[in-house]
């Protein structure tokens, strides 16, 4: 990992705690507008996110190089980000619990939505390899990311009573014709879009 770079020094304003906990640390340099009025709403998107990471990693204690950075680093990175989150996950204690639509509002903790995550690590984990890192030391593609991400999934789907499956696009049916020379083939069915990278980090929102 030579060649991977480290974070730049242009940021979005936002509160870091450090890990220990005692501390409050905020870095408030923003990023040129002409910089980022080219770019893409999800590279924008990316770039912030990535010098998020870099700012937690700055205020760990101690501070952590990415080059050190694993997978367990991220795990505590997400579970950082938990307090900063918007969307009411229920206890099975609730009465709320499987409930897609409370009735009332309940004591119950905001966490970050899983689609949010998932998108967030997505990005990173491209922001990682653009920045020289190799695919095979990519700490936001570690196993137990993967693993933590598809226990938030499936813990969230189960306490806000929806379903995270995508839905498979049905093909319309195919009619026969009296002409066999005459069937077309059906067009190939476009790949069902990902719109996970739609859930914009709520703790990162504009």
């Amino acid at each position: 990992m030579d060649s991977l770079q480290e974070f730049d020094s242009t940021s979005i304003a936002l509160p870091l705690t450090s890990t220990t906990g005692n501390t409050t640390a905020t870095v408030a340099s923003s990023s040129p507008i002409s910089s980022t009025s080219n770019l893409s709403r999800y590279e924008n998107q990316k770039r912030r996110d990535w010098n998020t990471f870099g700012q937690y990693l700055r205020n760990h204690r101690p501070p952590l190089s990415l080059s050190r950075c694993s997978g367990a680093h991220v795990l505590e990175f997400l579970r950082y980000l938990d307090q900063f989150g918007k969307t009411k996950v229920h206890t099975q204690l609730c009465p709320f619990f499987g409930h897609p639509n409370p009735p009332a509002p309940c004591p119950c903790p905001l966490r970050q939505a899983w689609g949010s995550l998932d998108a967030l690590i997505g990005r990173l984990r491209a922001a990682f390899e653009e920045h020289g890192g190799k695919p095979e030391n990519n700490p936001f593609g570690a196993r137990a990311v993967r693993l933590y991400l598809r226990e938030v999934r499936d813990s969230q789907s189960k306490a806000r009573g929806i379903s995270y499956e995508k839905k498979k696009r049905k093909r319309p049916p195919h009619q026969q014709q009296q002409n066999p020379a005459l069937v077309m083939a059906p067009p190939p069915a476009s790949a069902t879009t990902d719109t996970s990278d739609d859930h914009e980090f709520e703790l990162l929102a504009a």
